[in-house]
């Protein structure tokens, strides 16, 4: 069986850091693209960051420079660095593991609140 477990999130003031953590279990993460998304509120969920098996990376426009993801083979665990933190950013982040054009797994999300 195939799990996807977030963690990390939580309330930050804006300017703030979290560091997110998605532990898999059932599959090699070094096998699959790994990505991290987010939906906030009255919003569709939304690509933030992905690694490539060959481990390189790219970020939505909106995070560059403040995120970066990362991946540890011999924890099996992907991370997303959060840095810079902006209200905007408030979402509930959910990891993703994905190997060709339809095998996708999800984790079940971790909230991420940004607020003074």
């Amino acid at each position: 069986q195939v799990q996807l477990v977030e963690s990390g999130g939580g309330l930050v003031q804006p300017g703030g850091s979290l560091r997110l953590s998605c532990a898999a279990s059932g599959i090699l993460l070094s096998m699959y693209t790994m990505g991290w998304y987010r939906q906030g509120p009255g919003k569709q969920r939304e690509l933030v960051a992905r690694i490539f098996n060959s481990d390189s990376t790219n970020y939505a426009d909106s995070v560059k420079g403040r995120f970066t993801i990362s991946r540890d083979n011999a924890k099996n665990t992907v991370y997303l660095q959060l840095n810079n933190l902006k209200p905007e950013d408030t979402a509930v982040y959910y990891c993703k593991a994905n190997k060709g054009a339809t095998l996708d797994y999800w984790g079940q999300g971790t909230q991420v609140t940004v607020s003074s």
